[in-house]
């Protein structure tokens, strides 16, 4: 199976659809890949391998139990991955109703263990990307399985998630964690992207975009990615006299894509 052509991706999205199978079984309908590694924009060191795993119906106690332990098992052997997985374990009725109803979503992801959430349109932007280039592991096609999502819907929900960094922006301090605050600004160069051209693309694909668009940026954005790429060693530098200059650019994308 060579769904990427990243090997090392395909080596583990492979033993991770083995190990899911062999706890749900039958139950497990399909898997999906989505994310960077499907837009052939992956970053060996610090990207993530997103996954949709959808179910027959909701996550049992009995196979929750299980599925952390095959996780816990999976970071143990594979280190180098530990907090870069995320699997989103969803029922068929939980996708197909996700506009209308909320439904248990369980979920492991980059600095969480596995947990029992629940989800609905908040994960529409997560079900639009598997729609438009989902690559799929296991299963039926997942226009199936998740109900069509239209560049409109999409669009009015990225407004909608970019609202609220107004107040989110209003909380960085010269004592935030450079990661964080380079999450917050490439986050804003997708969300740019995506009110311009309705799809969503990687972080740096955003960011190149933005370079070329907003040259006056250029500098700033350079100096997210940096910070992103050092973000495991850096966890602790705080992004210090740098914070007006972020200030002022997340001020500058919001109003750009609420006003797009």
């Amino acid at each position: 199976m060579n769904p990427t052509s990243y090997k090392v991706v395909n080596d583990l999205v492979s033993e991770l659809l083995a190990d899911i199978q062999e706890v749900l079984g039958k139950r497990l309908i399909g898997l999906y890949l989505y994310g960077s590694a499907t837009a052939g924009d992956f970053d060996m060191d610090i990207s993530d391998i997103d996954l949709l795993a959808a179910v027959a119906s909701d996550i049992t106690e009995t196979e929750f139990s299980k599925l952390e332990e095959m996780h816990n098992n999976f970071a143990q052997k594979h280190p180098r991955w530990r907090d870069r997985i995320e699997v989103a374990y969803l029922s068929l009725h939980g996708l197909q109703t996700f506009k209308t109803e909320r439904s248990q979503i369980v979920v492991i992801s980059p600095g969480e263990p596995l947990n029992v959430h629940d989800a609905g349109y908040d994960w529409l932007i997560n079900w639009y990307v598997i729609q438009e280039n989902g690559i799929t592991i296991f299963g039926p096609n997942p226009t199936s399985l998740i109900p069509k999502i239209s560049k409109d819907e999409y669009i009015e929900w990225v407004k909608k998630q970019t609202a609220l960094w107004t107040e989110r922006a209003k909380g960085y301090a010269e004592q935030s964690p450079r990661a964080s605050v380079a999450y917050a600004v490439l986050t804003m160069c997708r969300a740019m992207y995506a009110v311009n051209y309705g799809g969503q693309v990687s972080k740096n694909r955003a960011v190149s975009w933005a370079k070329k668009e907003f040259p006056q940026w250029a500098a700033l954005l350079d100096l997210a990615i940096a910070w992103r790429k050092r973000q495991w060693e850096e966890k602790q530098e705080s992004v210090g006299s740098e914070l007006q200059q972020v200030i002022e650019f997340l001020d500058f994308a919001i109003d750009y894509v609420l006003n797009k």
